[in-house]
C-alpha cells in the first residue's frame, strides 16, 4: 500500500521566508499557524514587507508567540499604526500546542518559523517547524551531499 503524501500548505503569496533555517537546523515536523495581526500589519504584509530571518517562536502560558519578527509600519498608517517588532500570537489547536511543548521541553527542540504567506482564502499564515540545531560537521555533510547531487545531475545531462 502506498504511503500517503504529507499535506502541503496552500501558499498563494509568500511574503517572508527564513532560508537560513534550513541550513542551521534539521527540520522535523511542520505546522501551519494563523497569526493575530492588526489592520496595518496586514496591509504591510500585503505590500510584501516583513522579515522573519532572526525570529523564533516561544510557548508562554499555553500560547505560542512569534518573537522578533519585523513587520514595518504601514506607510499610509496614521496614529493607530502598529509597533514593528512586537510579539505576535500564533493561532494553533490545543493538541498541536501540547505536541510542540512536549518536543521542546523533553527533546530540546526549537520552534523555528520558516515562512509567512497568504493562503487561498487571503489569511496570513506562518509555517513553523520543530527543529534540532545542526553541528558544524552536519552542515558540511549537507553541503557536500547537495554539491554531489548537483554534479550528478550535470554528469547525467552530459551523457544522457
Amino acid at each position: 500500500m502506498a504511503r500517503p503524501q504529507p499535506a502541503t500548505f496552500d501558499k498563494v503569496k509568500t511574503v517572508a521566508e527564513n532560508r537560513r533555517a534550513r541550513y542551521d537546523y534539521a527540520l522535523e515536523d511542520k505546522f501551519e499557524a494563523g497569526v493575530a495581526l492588526t489592520g496595518t500589519e496586514v496591509k504591510s504584509l500585503r505590500f510584501g514587507e516583513g522579515a522573519i530571518a532572526e525570529s523564533y517562536a516561544d510557548i508562554e502560558d499555553g500560547e505560542v508567540w512569534l518573537i522578533n519578527s519585523n513587520i514595518p509600519e504601514f506607510s499610509h498608517g496614521n496614529r493607530f499604526n502598529h509597533e514593528a517588532k512586537r510579539p505576535r500570537k500564533l493561532l494553533l489547536n490545543a493538541h498541536e500546542i501540547n505536541k510542540i511543548r512536549g518536543a521542546v521541553e523533553r527533546k530540546g527542540m526549537t520552534l523555528v518559523p520558516l515562512s509567512i504567506y497568504f493562503n487561498s482564502k487571503g489569511k496570513a499564515k506562518v509555517e513553523l517547524a520543530l527543529a534540532r540545531g545542526k553541528k558544524q560537521h552536519d552542515k558540511r555533510a549537507t553541503e557536500k551531499a547537495r554539491d554531489w547531487k548537483r554534479e550528478q545531475g550535470r554528469l547525467l545531462r552530459e551523457r544522457g
